[in-house]
């Protein structure tokens, strides 16, 4: 598709692939832009589940305006009908890919998670749950602007339409929560416990679980404890630790029940502590007086 013109967007390269699409970096002729088009896979073309979770991507991201989410501007149809949608082009890396390099500085993996917790939050009081928070859905600008990606697997949290059947799982495993794994209605308490995963994976470069494939990382997710992260690395500290390990409970009653919540217990690891100017000791000299009747003590007197 490199240097194809569809509708009014000329394909410039390819950018990555996905279960659900294939993006391309394009220029808007129009508008004479730079964007982002994601593509329906073709040999998923013909399939209308995926079509109408493509479609639903793009109305559930498209009504998510915040400076942490990708923008979305357009969704369009081909002449064979393949659907894409038009997005926000960024300069910068997918946070997996910093990852891959070696485990992010304690600051640097907290004010990533801030950020993150602050869109999914703007979106989970629009009732839109992500449900497949990974480091390859959270992309990171060059000026260190976190956007997440992808809300191709988000529900509206009680709505009537069920995207999904029954028992399905959708997403990567090892981010789902317990609730997910075993294909079970999920909330936003979903989001928290991947952003959770997320956190201990920039920290560690591990994951909290683990398992040789898909259906023993499930069974460890939903059945296990995770790694304790101070075995991982005893750097970090505890009151970080104690925000990833409410995140990870398996019941969801004991997880924080909201990201700002959770956003907030983060804040308060970055402020920073407010120390008392240290006081200097000094010796006040007073004014001297000979109060004795005695003329000769009066060389130590005031002058």
């Amino acid at each position: 598709m490199i240097g194809q013109t569809i509708s009014h967007y000329k394909i410039l390269e390819k950018l990555g692939e996905g279960g659900m699409g294939v993006v391309y970096r394009a220029e808007d002729i129009k508008l004479k832009r730079t964007v982002a088009l994601k593509f329906l896979p073709p040999d998923l073309t013909r399939d209308a589940e995926a079509k109408q979770r493509f479609i639903h991507e793009a109305q559930a991201a498209s009504a998510l305006q915040h400076n942490n989410i990708c923008t979305i501007h357009d969704i369009d149809e081909t002449a064979d009908g393949r659907m894409f949608i038009v997005m926000d082009y960024y300069e910068g890396e997918p946070l997996n890919s910093r990852i891959t390099k070696s485990p992010l500085r304690i600051e640097e993996a907290i004010d990533i998670a801030i950020q993150a917790a602050r869109g999914l939050s703007m979106a989970h009081e629009k009732e839109i749950v992500h449900r497949d928070i990974k480091p390859g859905n959270v992309f990171i600008t060059i000026d260190g602007t976190v956007k997440i990606l992808d809300f191709g697997l988000a529900k509206l949290a009680g709505g009537q339409t069920r995207l999904t059947k029954a028992g399905m799982t959708i997403g990567t495993a090892a981010y789902m929560s317990p609730e997910q794994a075993q294909g079970l209605e999920v909330d936003q308490k979903t989001d928290i416990w991947s952003l959770g995963v997320v956190l201990f994976e920039m920290l560690t470069g591990k994951l909290p679980f683990r398992g040789e494939h898909e259906a023993a990382m499930m069974y460890s997710i939903v059945h296990e404890e995770p790694q304790g992260l101070a075995s991982v690395r005893a750097d970090v500290p505890r009151s970080v630790a104690a925000i990833i390990e409410k995140a990870l409970q398996k019941e969801c009653s004991r997880r924080y029940q909201s990201m700002k919540e959770m956003m907030s217990d983060l804040k308060s690891v970055l402020a920073p502590t407010v120390e008392l100017p240290k006081q200097e000791k000094s010796i006040i000299v007073l004014p001297f007086e000979n109060l004795s009747p005695d003329p000769d003590q009066e060389y130590f007197r005031d002058g």
